[in-house]
């Protein structure tokens, strides 16, 4: 599957950009890019892999400093990056040096959402949406979510988050907690949004009846939106937030 090919020209290599999409595959068609232009991605100093929950100010330095060191050899600097999230500060300390182009110096930034990122800094960027959209597998957990009681829904939060630790987050980038958390709140999201369509187009609702659940979807996207943003804080709890979005959710399966 060809996510990224065309937007990657050899002879016109664009100094830094940023893909929304999951870093299994968008990574694996960077690296075959990279091949192309005969790039070692292994065992080669020139080439760095970074792959991180939480992207903050440390790292954003860290990574202004290898990018403006010289390289080991003549040939191109390479930087691949995935990060769930990057903070506000990070984002920051990192405007300017994602502006201005460096001499054979290349970014590949990955995210799953470019939702939350500052526009200031988007716009440094060549900005590819390459989003794979989320499995059937994980679309049908959130339609039983929306069918179960309350008790259940908070017994599956708790199953959810169960894998490990918030203070290990920073450390498990594909697993975290809140990488966890975000993706079930696009999958539920994506669910509401059909069963309502569904069921207005099948005539489930009467007019007054469809009123009153489109009000009650917008302010429980609403609620998702806030949740979203709480999740990207440091310190957040996860588990409060989640447990607030299984209270205000609606059951309108039928």
């Amino acid at each position: 599957m060809n996510l990224i090919k065309k937007h990657l020209d050899k002879n016109n290599l664009h100094h830094a950009y940023l893909i929304e999409g999951m870093r299994e595959k968008i990574s694996l068609e960077i690296i075959e890019f990279l091949k192309s232009l005969n790039i070692n991605t292994v065992g080669n100093p020139d080439f760095v892999n970074i792959s991180i929950d939480n992207f903050k100010i440390d790292e954003a330095f860290s990574l202004r400093s290898m990018s403006t060191s010289k390289g080991f050899s003549s040939a191109k600097k390479i930087f691949m990056i995935y990060a769930n999230n990057i903070s506000l500060d990070a984002q920051n300390v990192l405007l300017k040096m994602f502006e201005e182009p460096i001499e054979n110096t290349h970014f590949f930034l990955i995210v799953p959402d470019t939702n939350f990122l500052l526009k200031t800094f988007i716009s440094r960027f060549y900005l590819i949406r390459a989003s794979l959209g989320l499995v059937e597998e994980e679309v049908k957990e959130a339609e039983k979510f929306i069918a179960m009681s309350l008790k259940d829904r908070i017994d599956f939060i708790k199953e959810l988050l169960m894998v490990q630790n918030e203070e290990e987050d920073d450390i498990a980038p594909l697993d975290s907690t809140r990488f966890k958390a975000l993706k079930f709140l696009n999958a539920l999201e994506i669910s509401l949004h059909s069963n309502f369509v569904k069921n207005f187009e099948h005539g489930r609702f009467h007019p007054e009846d469809g009123v009153k659940w489109k009000n009650s979807l917008q302010s429980c996207f609403l609620h998702f939106f806030k949740v979203r943003e709480f999740l990207r804080m440091p310190g957040s709890s996860t588990k409060s937030l989640m447990e607030s979005v299984a209270l205000i959710t609606p059951n309108m399966l039928q």
